[in-house]
């Protein structure tokens, strides 16, 4: 039997594949191959106790009692079949594969079952049957070793993503949906453990929640879970989530069930139209929302909410345009907090670069921000390499918020650019071209957990070429000593800012109308009566960061060059936007003009040499 290694794994595939070709488009092997893998995997896990529990299932049904908790116990897991059938037997009555196969799957205990029910798994044995393929696929599938002892719990999550990443690759859809890389996972629940020392101190029994609203194939959950336990054996973290995506749902909720975990914490449904967990709050949550995936859908249902429940809803401060959904992920987990009161919440979600500084003041994503810094629960942002997501290039952000802020960062927010830590991949996977290493990731955690300020220093000699690889600086140590004529180059990676320092007022400069001999036009009626008529084709907008008085900036800023305007109180509005690239970008001042020039005579020397050379 062939054990599964990332190598096997696709070859194996491959070789499934080329039974389905020609019967089935390639956009369609997901739909056989995907619900077979969970299938054997399933299989594999129950071996071992089947005999105890198909003895303990007639004992119990001949007593006439309800067999369900005593199978649990004897199968040790959260699941149980009660067929005597497996995939092994299945090949033993090649006439009757598809009767038999249809009673093995009957056999699951209901949570089980729903699995192969969102795969939609009943067509595909059908479709199977008719062209004669039901029982080389089954064969297939049961020679390939999914054991949990040569095929373990993270390995088998990896083999999931795998699966599906090659589907979405083929038949065009978007992988990233799906998943996110396990090297962003680590980071993220790197930063949402580090500063809780009870929970990751050995020998401390606690128990913690966790949650992820877009759960995907639940590699968020695992690779939390994975983490806790690592750390910690005897703490015990209990997930849930919810899913939109059939598919995606019954991988998570597959995984979810070979762990042990419980399966009803698994919801599928739309998280913002309809939420799986109304009433629950959790002590720690994951989210990597689709980016710019317009709400439309759920419009209505949002609208609704937040109109009628306000902050007694998820979505009290504000509503993002429709074209793109992200914000209200975030505001949905911020209402899914554990009280400061009740110990507290962490979460880290992934976002693009829209919700850093889309919309002017009194907008709703500027509301949203604005709720966010004003509430201080904003504790990092730290910035990703460009291609590192399955599905698209862009810059991505992990924005990390606690209502349990330690004292130093009260009032505060670390950004953290880690935009240049990455390696090249050994092989691109979609638009994912980058990862972070181990060292990345242990760099970045460490930042947010000392909450320092930190330059990459690098030495340039006389010609402004590096000598050696740059080095990390924490701002207030010594940095490394200026090579003989050369200099030291800085890029901040770490700064900290005030809440207040991200919040502006956009103040309305209103000018007077003029008549055509030149005098101000006054109001001859109202309230305005008496005073300047303002002119609309001049008026201005200007924002004044929150840390400056109005008028003294009104004074020095804009009276010098128009002495005539006006604010209009009553249009002043504060805005919050986070201009995270313009807090680490440095200037790097141009050649002079001579060492320009030098160059250019150079290569207008050697230009005239290759053309002489040319002409002999």
């Amino acid at each position: 039997m062939q054990p599964m290694n990332n190598q096997a794994l696709s070859s194996f595939i491959w070789s499934v594949a080329d039974l389905l070709r020609g019967d089935y488009k390639q956009s369609e092997y997901g739909r056989v191959i995907l619900p077979f893998t969970v299938l054997r995997r399933l299989d594999c896990v129950l071996e071992a106790t089947k005999p105890a529990v198909l003895a303990e299932f007639e004992a119990k049904t001949r007593a006439g009692l309800n067999p369900d908790p005593f199978l649990l116990r004897k199968a040790g897991q959260s699941f149980y079949n009660t067929s005597p059938l497996d995939l092994g037997k299945l090949l033993g009555d090649q006439d009757h594969i598809r009767q038999n196969l249809y009673a093995y799957i009957q056999g699951f205990s209901p949570a089980a079952r729903d699995i192969f029910e969102r795969f939609d798994f009943h067509t595909q044995i059908e479709r199977l049957a008719k062209a004669n393929l039901l029982y080389l696929v089954t064969e297939k599938f049961a020679n390939i070793d999914l054991h949990p002892e040569v095929v373990d719990n993270a390995t088998m999550g990896g083999v999931f993503e795998e699966l599906i990443r090659k589907f979405a690759e083929i038949s065009n859809e978007t992988a990233g949906e799906h998943f996110t890389p396990r090297e962003v996972i680590r980071l993220m629940v790197n930063l949402l453990f580090i500063e809780d020392d009870n929970v990751l101190t050995p020998g401390n029994a606690v128990v913690r929640t966790l949650y992820d609203p877009t759960a995907g194939t639940g590699g968020m959950l695992s690779v939390a879970g994975e983490y806790l336990l690592e750390h910690n054996p005897q703490a015990r973290l209990t997930l849930f989530g919810q899913e939109l995506n059939d598919e995606s749902y019954a991988i998570c909720k597959a995984d979810m069930l070979i762990k042990g975990q419980d399966v009803a914490n698994i919801v599928a449904g739309n998280t913002l139209s309809d939420d799986g967990h109304p009433q629950r709050r959790f002590d720690y949550m994951l989210s990597n929302p689709p980016f710019g995936v317009e709400w439309k859908k759920v419009e209505k249902a949002v609208r609704d909410e937040h109109e009628k429940k306000g902050f007694d809803g998820r979505f009290g401060p504000g509503l993002p345009r429709v074209s793109d959904g992200s914000m209200l992920f975030l505001l949905h987990l911020i209402a899914k907090m554990r009280p400061a009161t009740d110990g507290g919440s962490r979460f880290g979600i992934v976002l693009n670069g829209s919700p850093l500084f889309t919309g002017g003041a009194g907008s709703g994503e500027s509301e949203i921000r604005r709720y966010v810094l004003e509430n201080d629960l904003l504790e990092a942002i730290v910035g990703l390499p460009t291609d590192m997501f399955y599905n698209t290039g862009i810059s991505t952000y992990v924005w990390v918020l606690s209502n349990r802020k330690p004292d130093v960062r009260k009032g505060q927010v670390q950004l953290i650019d880690a935009s240049g830590f990455w390696q090249k991949m050994r092989k691109s996977l979609g638009s994912k071209r980058k990862e972070l290493s181990e060292d990345h990731i242990a760099t970045v955690t460490r930042l947010f957990g000392r909450f320092v300020e930190a330059e990459m220093v690098t030495a340039l000699d006389a010609k402004s070429q590096p000598l050696g690889e740059p080095a990390l600086v924490i701002v207030g140590e010594p940095p490394p000593s200026a090579p003989e004529g050369g200099r030291l180059k800085r890029v901040p990676i770490s700064r900290i800012f005030r809440t207040r320092d991200f919040g502006y007022t956009t103040i309305t400069v209103e000018r007077p109308l003029r008549d055509e001999a030149g005098n101000v036009v006054l109001a001859d009626r109202g309230k305005q009566k008496g005073k300047p008529v303002a002119d609309s084709a001049l008026r201005d907008t200007e924002n004044v960061p929150l840390s400056e008085d109005i008028a003294a900036y009104f004074a020095r800023e804009v009276l010098p060059h128009a002495p005539d305007a006006w604010i209009d109180e009553e249009k002043s509005k504060v805005g919050y936007e986070i201009p995270f690239n313009r807090h680490f970008y440095v200037f790097e001042p141009p050649r002079s003009l001579e060492v320009i020039d030098e160059e250019l005579k150079a290569v207008s020397a050697r230009i005239v040499a290759m053309l002489s050379e040319l002409a002999e």
